[in-house]
């Protein structure tokens, strides 16, 4: 609200009839006092804050649909395989869709020489999910302290461990694994692209991603129809002690979105060439 307030000074959005317009130069003004992009004023009449969704009981081959439509999986040529995610999801629909991803996924993927895991377009995702996709890519033992999530509403801070145990196979260490990411990457697939970076498990090509945020929560403005977007929880990595918020999650090999592909496959190419170009030079 001291942030609005200090936007609101500027006598010249008194003459701003426009809600919308309005909303659109509140956002210009609080961005710029507490030097935060994430942060956004809509105007929304009638706006009514929705509640968690129950899991809903939707039949299995409901679900197989689903999961076919979200996720794209693809044996590349060279036995790269290829995994594309708009969503991660949580614990709870993980634990439920477990099988159906195991066969419809998972064991397709699982005999590849090297994967791709492409979060350009991903944009939405459960913090329960990281220690999933992060494990699979990690040894079982020892568990690994991932990431540590401070939620500002409850002033406590929850530390994400690797799982000892998962369903099916892990996909190992040994095998070369490329993260994809553009700068619509956003939220949840910035963490674990950020974990498996700095866990030295993956390599990130594409662009620097969007900067987001783990956690929004949309505040009412007083009496008003206005609402103020703002992060309510922060992602602290115990590598680094830094966050991949606001700044986004560097590649370590940067190309366009649309090339990223391209370049994955000759990474993983050229580093499966390596061991026997050191032994002809030998």
């Amino acid at each position: 609200e001291e942030a609005i307030d200090a936007a609101s000074s500027n006598t010249e959005i008194l003459s701003i009839s426009d809600p919308v317009i309005l909303a659109s130069v509140l956002t210009d003004g609080v961005r710029k006092t507490v030097s935060d992009s994430r942060v956004k004023v809509t105007y929304e009449p009638g706006f009514v804050p929705a509640a968690p969704p129950a899991m809903p009981d939707i039949p299995l081959e409901h679900l197989a649909a689903m999961i076919k439509d979200t996720v794209k999986v693809e044996i590349l040529d060279g036995n790269i395989g290829y995994l594309m995610i708009h969503h991660i999801i949580g614990e709870e629909m993980a634990q439920k869709v477990g099988p159906l991803l195991l066969e419809y996924i998972w064991d397709k993927i699982l005999p590849t020489s090297g994967m791709i895991l492409d979060f350009r377009n991903a944009v939405s995702g459960e913090v329960s999910g990281i220690p999933y996709i992060v494990s699979y890519y990690t040894d079982p033992e020892p568990l690994i302290h991932i990431d540590s999530v401070y939620d500002r509403t409850s002033d406590l801070t929850i530390e994400l461990w690797s799982m000892p145990t998962l369903l099916g196979k892990r996909y190992g260490t040994s095998k070369p694994l490329i993260i994809l990411t553009s700068k619509d990457t956003v939220g949840v697939a910035e963490d674990v692209a950020y974990c498996l970076k700095h866990l030295k498990r993956a390599t990130i090509v594409g662009e620097n991603t969007a900067g987001g945020t783990i956690k929004m929560s949309k505040i009412k403005v007083g009496d008003t129809d206005f609402y103020v977007s703002v992060p309510v929880a922060k992602s602290i990595n115990p590598i680094t002690g830094k966050s991949w918020e606001i700044n986004g999650v560097e590649p370590d090999v940067e190309v366009a979105a649309e090339d990223a592909v391209d370049a994955a496959v000759a990474i993983i190419k050229l580093r499966a060439e390596i061991p026997g170009l050191v032994q002809a030079a030998a």
